[in-house]
């Protein structure tokens, strides 16, 4: 359970994004945020191998396990904290991954509009 008391991009608590494997800029399987979290792991997205070859091609592999870490590495399908700007980059090229908007933290609207959000929607209903 998560110390924080956080809200979606609905204005409703927080969903848990992934525990396997345990997601979240604090490991608490959520997309909670706060000031010591400067890359803004707002976006709970299901990773797509083209967004992990994208990443990669940035400079963040996030398929390579990091034992110092506690990272297993992703695969294909694995739901991942996002940073919003790594999304919004991803957009831009055309590989951005699915959104659980239920498990999106509400500060990642200052970066990405709802509307846009939703149309990458896991679950559009």
């Amino acid at each position: 359970m998560s110390k924080f008391a956080s809200t979606n991009v609905h204005g409703e608590p927080l969903a848990p994004c992934g525990h396997d494997p345990v997601t979240g800029f604090f490991r608490d399987g959520c997309c909670n945020t706060g000031h010591e979290d400067g890359g803004m792991h707002t976006v709970c997205a299901q990773v797509t191998r083209a967004f992990l070859e994208f990443s990669k091609a940035c400079g963040n592999d996030l398929t390579q396990p990091f034992p110092e870490a506690g990272f297993p590495g992703l695969r294909p399908g694995d739901r991942w904290c996002l940073c919003a700007s790594r999304w919004v980059e991803a957009y831009r090229a055309g590989v951005a991954p699915p959104v659980d908007l239920d498990a999106t933290h509400e500060e990642t609207l200052a970066v990405i509009g709802l509307a846009t959000l939703r149309e990458y929607a896991l679950d559009p209903g």
